[in-house]
């Protein structure tokens, strides 16, 4: 059949709906999961760590730029999936631990390809599947026997096929755990249900990066918010001369503002969205109440929830302030605008009164100008006069001179004046 030419990313779109499957899990097993933090540096290079051991193992190695890679390595199978912000690697042999927790898989992999993994360390966790029958078990005795006796939280979960224990906290191993009773589970629901717990506590722990920055941000804020009530009082009764330095300090507080949102915003909007999946990973689980135990939608959201209101409280806040300065700098900056506009037209009619002084003095010196220019005009009228008269010419030289004053005076006064029209013209045509 001829089809229409496909879009270059048909095949890696549809992919996506296939890309990080759950493995199948068959009870006992026991799992070693690790969230490890990582830049963009060290997620390029946990795909070069991953075919590391690969080859070390000779399995099959990962397609070169692929994010997710799993195989069975003999001793144990191992998983790994690169998200944006975390790399997870996840290893599982198929057995039943005892005493319980006691030998997890992740001491079957390579200890020092372990300690040289690229990022930091935010999650570790063990997690044992072992089968049970449908009779309640005595939950102080999971307590003591897989939990060091702390308090539990769980819930039978996948709509009753299985039950998850777990008690939330690092053990001496630096794991935490994870307790998964299978009662009727298929492998690929075991399978799913582990991702779903795992991927709980990583997105719970990244969700909760962005707590330190908004109790980094409230002193900041608190300040922020003071300093602006300051200058906004200020501006009440300010003078001419208070305004530039208000405006300076107005800049100063929008740059400190800016710069601590540009640095925080994509944490807070990170948080949010781990949080939200957070939240369709519990709906996901389907849990039903176990008597005397929390939830895990319970216990993740009775600190998880408080902790992004505050993160969504200082973005909120920090927006909200971000906005009443920048429209105090508007207002500011009107104000000096229109007092520099007074002081210009204070300075233009200055320049105004100084040209018509200047255009007065101008026509002064024009009049002493026609007059002294006259002078010479008629003097020498005089002397042509008195060489006609020397030359037998029947002339009056005084009568002459005196003649020719008024003459000569509305000549110049006219050449005068053409001049001053013609530069006139040119400056109008510049």
């Amino acid at each position: 059949m001829i089809l229409p030419a496909n879009h270059p990313l048909r095949q890696k779109l549809n992919d996506e709906v296939h890309a990080r499957p759950p493995e199948e899990l068959h009870a006992p097993s026991s799992t070693s999961y690790l969230a490890v933090f990582t830049d963009q540096a060290a997620r390029l290079e946990s795909g070069a760590k991953i075919r590391e051991l690969a080859e070390r193992f000779n399995a099959p190695l990962p397609v070169e730029g692929a994010n997710h890679y799993s195989a069975d390595l003999g001793p144990f199978r191992v998983k790994w999936e690169r998200h944006t912000e975390f790399t997870g690697y996840e290893f599982t042999i198929q057995k039943d631990e005892n005493p319980p927790f006691s030998d997890p898989p992740i001491r079957a992999v390579p200890q020092e390809w372990v300690a040289s993994l690229p990022g930091k360390l935010l999650v570790a966790a063990n997690i044992m599947v072992a089968r049970a029958n449908s009779s309640l078990p005595n939950l102080d005795d999971i307590s003591a026997r897989y939990f060091d006796g702390n308090t539990l939280v769980g819930s039978g979960v996948s709509s009753g096929a299985a039950r998850a224990f777990t008690d939330f906290r690092i053990h001496r191993d630096g794991f935490s755990r994870i307790l998964i009773q299978d009662l009727t589970l298929t492998p690929r629901q075991a399978g799913r249900l582990v991702q779903r717990l795992v991927e709980i506590d990583s997105y719970r722990m990244m969700a909760l990066l962005a707590l330190p920055f908004a109790h980094e941000l409230a002193p900041l804020l608190n300040a922020w918010e003071g300093e602006l009530v300051d200058i906004t009082s200020a501006m009440v009764q300010s003078g001419d001369k208070d305004e530039p330095v208000l405006l300076e300090r107005l800049t100063k507080l929008e740059a400190e503002i800016e710069s601590r949102r540009a640095a925080s915003a994509y944490r807070f909007s990170a948080a949010a969205a781990y949080y939200d999946i957070v939240q369709r990973r519990t709906g996901e689980l389907r849990e039903e109440r176990i008597q005397g135990l929390q939830l895990f939608q319970e216990f993740t959201e009775r600190r998880l929830e408080p902790a992004m209101s505050t993160c969504a409280a200082a973005t909120t806040r920090q927006e909200s302030l971000s906005t009443r300065v920048s429209r105090a700098t508007n207002m500011l900056s009107t104000k000096v605008d229109v007092t520099l506009e007074q002081q210009n037209q204070a300075v233009l009619a200055s320049m105004d009164r100084r040209a018509k002084l200047q255009l007065r003095l101008q026509e002064t010196v024009e009049g002493l100008s026609i007059a002294a220019i006259t002078y010479y005009i008629v003097g020498l009228v005089g002397y042509a006069a008195k060489g006609a008269h020397a030359g037998g010419f029947e002339v009056n030289p005084e009568l002459v001179m005196g003649i020719s004053i008024p003459i000569v005076a509305a000549i110049v006064a006219y050449g005068l004046s053409r001049v001053r029209a013609r530069i006139a013209a040119a400056e109008l045509k510049h």
